[in-house]
């Protein structure tokens, strides 16, 4: 991916946050997003958006969301307006707890959730092949890249059952260098706030469907996500703390696994996911593409005149998973350059 950053956008902070606030999403008109509602294995539920094609058999684009994300979510919002304009049908599966109503288990989410990808994708391939559909691609962003990276690597050669190709964006394939570097600088005082400022409150909500299911004060005088963590999202979800969450969870060590067409996208300016947390050809399968632009921010790629748009990424990651797959592009991404 070829990215230059417009010059009133510069620097990796402001091409992170002004897209994500202000820039534009879509091009063509906003469609209704229908939602399912799924009983997970352990009883529990998962919420998933879709947006319809002109036909059920029309290929698939599945989206999973970053750290307290949704369907909402500016990078969600331009991923459906790319597969509109491609006539593709997508769906965002919501993680646990991250669709507007809390979730019932006492468990959440978390950036190495493989187990609950794997379920997912299973059953909107199932659901698409059984509607005619054949070719089904996936994208994640940022936490959602490292859990379908980590997926994809675990599924080996069985991930081609259920997607044909898979993306990761922006995604913190090192948890343990982008958990602290989020937590230093600039960054403890811009994101931690913002993502503390949802994950606390859904963490009381938990405490309150489950007492005592975790040290309820200590949570609540979390600092960072190092701290948050280390009380409520690893020991949740069977880690012994943060630093064997962080260490468990990354997707970079078991990139050479990965059999289907891949790619990681990473700008090289991302504020918490550091340059030397990046994977390099040494460490991915020669089914993994890197695409690292010097510019880009977190989840940013703004193009255009002031206020820009966000529609230039899902076009360069979007079109590469159709060319993956054999399929061919619609030309309206020229329009948005």
């Amino acid at each position: 991916m070829q990215y230059q950053a417009p010059a009133w956008l510069p620097g990796g902070h402001v091409q992170t946050i002004w897209p994500a606030l202000y820039a534009r999403r879509r091009w063509g008109h906003v469609k209704t997003l229908h939602r399912e509602r799924w009983t997970t294995p352990d009883a529990d539920f998962l919420d998933i958006d879709k947006q319809r094609a002109s036909r059920a058999d029309r290929p698939m684009l599945v989206l999973f969301h970053g750290l307290e994300g949704s369907s909402s979510s500016h990078y969600a919002q331009a991923f459906a307006d790319w597969a509109d304009e491609q006539d593709m049908n997508f769906a965002v599966p919501h993680f646990r707890g991250c669709s507007g109503q809390m979730n019932l288990a006492p468990r959440a989410y978390h950036s190495g959730d493989h187990e609950e990808i794997n379920w997912v994708m299973q059953r909107l391939r199932s659901d698409h092949q059984a509607a005619g559909g054949q070719i089904m691609v996936a994208v994640g962003v940022s936490l959602g890249g490292n859990a379908l990276m980590r997926w994809a690597a675990l599924a080996g050669h069985q991930a081609h059952f259920k997607t044909d190709a898979v993306a990761s964006i922006c995604s913190p394939l090192d948890l343990m260098k982008s958990g602290m570097a989020i937590g230093q600088g600039l960054n403890r005082y811009i994101y931690t706030p913002m993502f503390l400022r949802s994950m606390k409150p859904k963490a009381l909500a938990k405490w309150a469907q489950h007492p005592g299911l975790f040290d309820k004060q200590a949570m609540l005088a979390a600092k960072d996500l190092y701290a948050f963590d280390n009380v409520f999202t690893a020991p949740l979800h069977g880690f012994k703390g943060t630093e064997d969450y962080w260490t468990r969870a990354s997707a970079k060590p078991l990139l050479r696994d990965i059999r289907l067409p891949a790619l990681a996208l990473n700008a090289l300016n991302d504020p918490f996911v550091p340059a030397c947390s990046l994977p390099d050809k040494s460490d991915v399968s020669n089914s993994v593409t890197l695409w690292q632009p010097a510019q880009g921010g977190h989840v940013g790629f703004a193009k255009g005149r002031w206020p820009g748009h966000v529609r230039g990424m899902p076009d360069a990651v979007g079109s590469w998973l159709l060319r993956a797959t054999g399929l061919a592009v619609k030309t309206g991404e020229v329009a948005h350059g």
